[in-house]
């Protein structure tokens, strides 16, 4: 499967546009959940955290020194986790940045399932790392071969340097890696 691109093979089953961007919501979730079933990866943006960046004064062992989930996005998490169960995904491996956003809202989503990843750090304050990360994060995602799907809780930078997509706290992103190169297969939200 890994040779046919699922974003094709899942487009053609569904009567879709291949674009993402240009298809109706119910059908990019439909697209997507598919895709994830066969085994893509999925690139999720943190769910809800007011604000914008994080204080000058950020410490990454100390969440208190972060931007952090409210209860709305602590609600959203869960509602991802659980969208994932109902879909009948088979997750693989779940792997996050260290920011405490992100942790949060993979453990909410994913409990137990968890591993930092620093490739998945966000570069928002610091865009000198940003190639480097992208390129990490390009190798990881490249070397996923299952079982089930790969779940990445980042930030809308690393997504954006990805993708080229701008995700919404708690968007889902589904890619593909085939033939090594990334193609965009839905974004949707649940």
């Amino acid at each position: 499967m890994r040779h046919v691109s699922r974003r094709l093979i899942v487009a053609g089953l569904l009567g879709i546009p291949v674009a993402a961007s240009r298809v109706e919501p119910a059908a990019a979730a439909q697209a997507g959940w598919t895709a994830l079933r066969a085994g893509a990866i999925a690139l999720v943006r943190h769910a809800n955290a007011p604000g914008v960046g994080d204080p000058a004064t950020m410490r990454l062992e100390d969440c208190a020194t972060q931007r952090n989930l409210d209860e709305a996005g602590r609600v959203h998490a869960r509602r991802i986790g659980a969208a994932f169960r109902d879909a009948g995904v088979s997750v693989g491996s779940v792997l996050s940045s260290r920011w405490c956003r992100t942790l949060e809202t993979a453990d909410l989503a994913f409990p137990g399932r968890v591993r930092a990843h620093a490739a998945f750090d966000s570069f928002f304050s610091t865009p000198a790392h940003a190639d480097g990360r992208t390129a990490e994060a390009r190798r990881v995602l490249n070397e996923w071969r299952g079982p089930g799907a790969l779940v990445i809780v980042t930030h809308q930078v690393n997504v954006t340097a990805l993708t080229g997509l701008v995700p919404r706290s708690g968007e889902i992103v589904v890619v593909d890696m085939a033939a090594a190169s990334l193609s965009v297969v839905a974004r949707f939200d649940v």
